[in-house]
């Protein structure tokens, strides 16, 4: 077990952690409160030890504060003070136990085994739930393309190797990801997901990474990034295509190093993450065209996982279909031949996620022709023209030069369906630039 242990007394902690060490844990000893609380966010424990009486935050601070980073760690609260009202503050709070000084070696390792037993009954038990209960949202379709896909998330989920799913929008990629999770011995653990799109360009890096308090402007408070949250279990970084080739570096020496350092931190912090990412771009043409950086690439790209479009798994159409009517709450679909062939015929652009929604109106609209129900095709509008300019009066070059940005912006974010990073790439803008120039416009 990896045990944090926070007393002040020194002969006490040394000898405490002399007879842990002799039994074969790995133990992180601090003097006072302050060191205990930094050494937390270098977690995970499996148990931390802590006197209730601390230079500094005390035990119930420590335990608060532990219980806030990991609510499934075990705390034991040490006091010399075995009063009720002690013990029942500490209990109420979120203790697992506690032990009145002075006591015995043996005491402590007696408590520590039970805690080990107690750990291993309860993921025997999560994991009897997994099997039980089988993934939260399982994967559809028995065509042989997604066989394949199957096949491939069974061979690499027992491992640590980095994934990089690759696949058009709506094909199913934090469904892949999540069932690589499940499958996996971290399934226990949390599965943390970040979509790179939607985080503002300026924000990715203390999202990701985390701050501490007056790192910058507004960071009143130590905040933690999407990695330590996931620390124990898997990280998923969605539209790692959209990552800013600053954020890029940064991530490469995270993966190379197994560390990070938080903003404003000044120093490094272990991780205990799997890192699964996707992609709905061709990353090899990004590298290629300097968008994306190639040692980053190769990092992540050690294990793929190729998703098919559905154009690709017609046959799995039925089943797909079936499955998103019980989910949004209706029974069998009972398809006609004329839905059924409608179906089956359609292009489905938007993929997975495009068919959900069709089902979604079919029992919204019961009665209305499923052909009917297909979005319309998406089409670029018509270019639009340089303004005229009036005959009158000339307006003033800077004026007019705003109009025709404001309508090139426009048209931009009407061909990219509103995704700034794609309508960015059509401008040959970065992200940032054409978010400051909407602002501005707001």
């Amino acid at each position: 077990m990896r045990i944090l242990l926070v007393e002040d007394e020194r002969m006490t902690r040394i000898a405490l952690s002399g007879t842990l060490r002799k039994e074969g844990h790995d133990v992180v000893p601090c003097p006072d409160g302050e060191t205990g609380m930094a050494a937390l966010g270098d977690g995970p424990f499996d148990l931390v030890l802590t006197d209730l009486n601390l230079p500094g935050p005390d035990g119930l601070r420590i335990l608060a504060r532990a219980r806030e980073l990991d609510p499934t760690v075990k705390v034991v609260i040490m006091t010399a003070y075995g009063s009720t009202e002690t013990a029942v503050a500490a209990l109420r709070a979120g203790a697992h136990d506690y032990l009145t000084k002075p006591f015995q070696p043996e005491d402590v390792l007696n408590r520590i085994g039970h805690i080990a037993r107690l750990a291993s009954i309860e993921q025997e038990n999560r994991a009897l739930r997994r099997r039980i209960d089988g993934p939260q949202r399982p994967i559809i379709g028995s065509s042989p393309a997604i066989a394949r896909v199957r096949r491939t998330i069974e061979a690499v989920a027992g491992g640590e190797h980095t994934v990089l799913v690759h696949g058009p929008s709506g094909t199913g990629k934090e469904l892949a990801a999540r069932a690589i999770h499940e499958h996996s011995p971290r399934a226990a653990g949390p599965f943390v997901a970040i979509n790179c799109a939607a985080i503002p360009e300026s924000l990715l890096e203390s999202e990701l990474f985390g701050y501490r308090r007056g790192a910058f402007t507004g960071a009143e408070r130590d905040h933690e990034g999407y990695f330590l949250r996931a620390r124990g279990g898997t990280l998923f970084i969605d539209d790692i295509d959209d990552m800013p080739l600053n954020v890029q570096v940064k991530l490469l020496r995270v993966i190379q190093e197994r560390e990070i350092e938080p903003v404003g931190a000044g120093r490094s912090v272990p991780i205990d993450i799997r890192l699964v990412a996707a992609t709905k771009e061709d990353l090899a043409r990004l590298v290629a065209e300097g968008r994306f950086r190639q040692d980053l690439y190769y990092r992540l790209n050690v294990i793929p996982l190729n998703l098919p479009t559905l154009r690709e798994r017609r046959e799995d159409i039925p089943a797909l279909a079936e499955h998103f009517a019980a989910r949004h709450g209706g029974g069998p679909l009972n398809l006609g031949e004329a839905a059924f062939a409608a179906l089956l015929a359609h292009d489905w652009p938007g993929n997975v996620r495009e068919l959900e929604n069709v089902v979604e109106r079919m029992l919204a609209m019961p009665g209305v022709p499923v052909a009917d129900l297909f979005d319309a095709p998406l089409r670029a509008p018509a270019r639009a023209a340089v303004p005229e300019l009036p005959a009158d009066a000339l307006p003033s070059y800077q004026d007019h030069m705003q109009t025709c940005e404001a309508m090139i912006l426009r048209e931009a974010l009407a061909r990219a369906a509103g995704n700034i990073a794609a309508a960015a790439r059509m401008l040959d803008l970065p992200r940032s630039t054409l978010r400051s120039k909407l602002e501005k416009r707001e």
